[in-house]
This record gives structure tokens, C-alpha cells and sequence, in this order.
């Protein structure tokens, strides 16, 4: 490691990936720096981060957000500079040697990209840049020598589980197949008949991990692996049908690699997020990440099941995607979000944000997308109004819990 501290820009400071990792980054002031913070429209939030972290620099995407910032740091006396909106969101992913992609949504593709471009060490906490635009980010990478490494738990425990000197992007010698483990979510074992009842407070309340609503009700419908299998697919080269999903209802064997010699090799630990962002900021060296060590006396016991198709159609959904290629795996994530939203918003029921999906799909408007971050953002504005357009046409009848929650 060199004498001068590491740079490192957040991208989604005022999320859950964002707290877990400046816990981390303030374990070892001496060998990183903070460079700059992001965040969408929480500027209060924006504010208590830059008076106890001080980085450079500040990003809001809302510009209205960024003038309030701007004016409260002031009063606060902090010299953190800010900026706003995408020029200041790429500004921010340009400027450090490591950047955290922690974004949600498709909101992360084009800073993410920029990181990429400019040849950086870029940690990819948020799925959908590589759900959106997975082609051109590894070919971007491999051009301009930058070095992606997942933060996502199970691509986390992958990489860990895979050949020592294994760069994302290559066919790992070796490797018949790879195994996503999922907790299958809140709703794993109730009965099918009571799911068009879930309200949106029980989708978020995820039984082992704390994650943000939109995340924690992608896990409850089990999308958040079909996108797993999607960004696996991506970085380690590997076909969908060599990408095993299955329930490990304790969430303590993260992921696993299948050998072709007949070994299986796993990566466990507490489910903690401060785990995987430790070992890809340190990589390839191990640091403390403040997280407790597994004590598998007390674990006792590894449970694993198959997926029921039934319980979690979002999941074959994002199969069918991967597998039809092209622009499929950003119809389905930019229909996904939509859906979700307004399953968050009461406006539809739980079951209804795969039927939405499925039908955004059908009406694929995929087609012409020549895979520029040009044409992928503007698929993603089509698929979103085709989404709306869904909804309101009828298309989707609205499930009886569109009202609760």
C-alpha cells in the first residue's frame, strides 16, 4: 500500500451501503481519505455526514437540495465544497482512486460508468448497472484498465470463493457453476393465498439484513436475485443456466462456486454489509471490519431448499431476461421499479409488480437499443412510461391490497 491515503468517493452516502461503508473507511483514517459524498434529495441527512466525516467534496442531485446544503454548511463553518446534478455526480465518481457505487436504481448507471471510464477502482454495491448496461461496463473496463469488484454479498462471496489472482470479467478457470444463496424474504412461508395480501411495511421488514424499502421489497418478491443472477452473469462470464439460486433461510453461507473437480466452496460470515465492502476496499489484503466474527457453535445449523417458482415469478422473470439477451435485462429492471414504487406508494398490490413486469416485457420496446449509455437511458424512459401506461390502461387488474400499507 502506498504512504499517501486512498481517495475514495460515496455514491449513495445517505443509504444503508453509504453508512456501512463510512463505518469501515473511519476504522483506518490513515489509509483511506474521503474525497466526496453523494446523495439524491436528503440534504439534512448530506449535512450531519459532511460535519463528522469532512470530505472534499458534496454532491446532491437535486439542485434545490444542493443550495440547502450549500447554505447550511456555511452556517456550520465546514469548507465542504458543493456541487450538484449529474455533472457533480461524475465529477465525484472521476475524482478518487475507489468509488463506492452504492446508488439505487438506474440513477447509479452513468456515475458508475464515469468511474469506469476514468480507470478507477470501482465498488459495485447497487445491481443495476450492470442489470442496465453489463456488456458495455465490462468492455469500458476492460479499455480503460478500470477494476470492478462486487460489494453485492453473494458476487462478494464469489469472487472471495474463486482462483486467488481472479479478475471479474474473465471465465474462472476451473468453475462448473456458481450458487446464489437468498433468504427467500419475509414471505418464505406463507401460505401462496395470503401473498395479495402483503402490505408494504411487512415487504420491508427484512427477517436478516437492513436494507433500504425499494431493496427490501425486491428480496420479498425474490427480483433482487433474479438481478443477482443477472450481474453474476455479467462479471464472472457465466451462462444462466450455471447460476443456481437457492433458500438459505440464515443467510450465513453467502454464496458458493461449484469446481469441476466435485469441491464446493463457500464464503460465510454474519450478515453484515461491512464485510464484503471491507474486502473490496482492501482487496487484495483483509482489514478489520468491525464486524463480529461467526461463532458457529451458535449458528448450529445451515438450512437449504429449493425455490418455489409459484412463491417468487419475479425471479423467472429475470431468467427469461438474461436469457433473451439484448436490452431484456433493462426492460424488466426499469418495469420493476416502477412497480415497486407504486406497490410502496399503495397503489398496487404485491403480486401485481411481477404481473406489471411480465407485461412490460411482452410489450418490449427493446427493440433498436444499440446498447450506447445513449440508448440505454433512453429505453429506460420508455419502458417507465410503457410501465405507467400499464397501470393505467388496466392491463394489470390491481390486486386487493393496492389500498393497505
Amino acid at each position: 500500500m502506498s504512504d499517501r491515503p486512498q481517495s475514495i468517493s460515496l455514491l449513495g452516502a445517505t443509504g444503508s451501503i453509504g453508512s456501512s461503508a463510512l463505518s469501515v473507511i473511519a476504522r483506518h483514517k490513515g489509509r483511506y481519505s474521503l474525497n466526496a459524498l453523494t446523495a439524491h434529495s436528503n440534504d439534512q441527512a448530506m449535512l450531519a455526514l459532511c460535519i463528522e466525516h469532512q470530505p472534499e467534496l458534496a454532491v446532491m442531485a437535486d439542485a434545490d437540495a444542493a443550495v440547502r446544503l450549500e447554505q447550511r454548511l456555511r452556517e456550520a463553518g465546514s469548507a465542504v465544497r458543493v456541487a450538484a446534478g449529474a455533472d457533480g455526480l461524475a465529477d465525484a465518481a472521476r475524482g478518487a482512486d475507489i468509488v463506492i457505487s452504492g446508488i439505487v436504481g438506474s440513477a447509479g448507471l452513468q456515475p458508475t460508468l464515469a468511474a469506469v471510464r476514468a480507470g478507477r477502482r470501482v465498488l459495485l454495491a447497487n445491481k443495476e448497472p450492470l442489470v442496465m448496461a453489463g456488456e458495455l461496463l465490462m468492455a469500458e473496463a476492460e479499455r480503460c484498465g478500470a477494476v470492478l469488484l462486487p460489494v453485492d454479498s453473494e458476487h462478494n462471496a464469489i469472487f472471495q470463493s474463486l482462483p486467488p489472482g481472479y479478475q471479474c470479467g474473465r471465465r474462472p478457470e476451473g468453475v462448473a457453476g456458481i450458487v446464489l444463496t437468498a433468504s427467500g424474504g419475509p414471505f418464505r412461508d406463507w401460505p401462496l393465498d395470503q401473498l395479495a395480501s402483503v402490505t408494504p411495511d411487512q415487504a420491508v421488514q427484512h427477517p436478516n439484513w437492513d436494507m433500504g424499502r425499494k431493496i427490501s421489497v425486491d428480496s420479498a418478491t425474490m427480483m433482487n436475485k433474479g438481478l443477482e443472477v443477472i450481474e453474476a452473469a455479467m462479471l464472472f462470464c457465466m451462462p444462466e443456466v450455471e447460476i443456481e439460486v437457492i433458500l438459505h433461510p440464515q443467510s450465513t453461507v453467502h454464496s458458493l462456486v461449484r469446481y469441476a473437480d466435485g469441491s464446493l466452496l463457500a464464503q460465510l460470515g454474519e450478515p453484515d454489509m461491512r464485510t464484503p465492502i471491507a474486502c473490496a476496499l482492501s482487496w487484495p489484503e483483509r482489514i478489520d471490519a468491525g464486524v463480529r466474527q461467526l461463532d458457529l457453535i451458535a449458528c448450529a445449523r445451515l438450512d437449504f431448499r429449493a425455490v418455489e417458482a409459484q412463491r417468487y415469478p419475479c425471479l423467472e422473470l429475470a431468467r427469461e431476461a438474461l436469457r433473451s439477451g439484448g436490452a431484456m435485462p433493462a426492460v424488466l429492471n426499469a418495469a420493476n421499479e416502477i412497480a415497486v414504487q407504486r406497490f410502496l406508494d399503495g397503489e398496487i398490490g404485491f403480486c401485481d409488480i411481477a404481473r406489471v413486469v411480465e407485461v412490460c416485457m411482452e410489450h418490449s420496446v427493446s427493440e433498436g437499443c444499440d446498447g450506447s449509455i445513449e440508448a440505454l437511458v433512453a429505453l429506460d424512459a420508455r419502458v417507465r412510461e410503457d410501465a405507467r401506461q400499464v397501470l393505467k390502461s388496466g392491463a394489470v387488474t390491481v390486486g386487493t391490497s393496492g389500498s393497505t400499507g
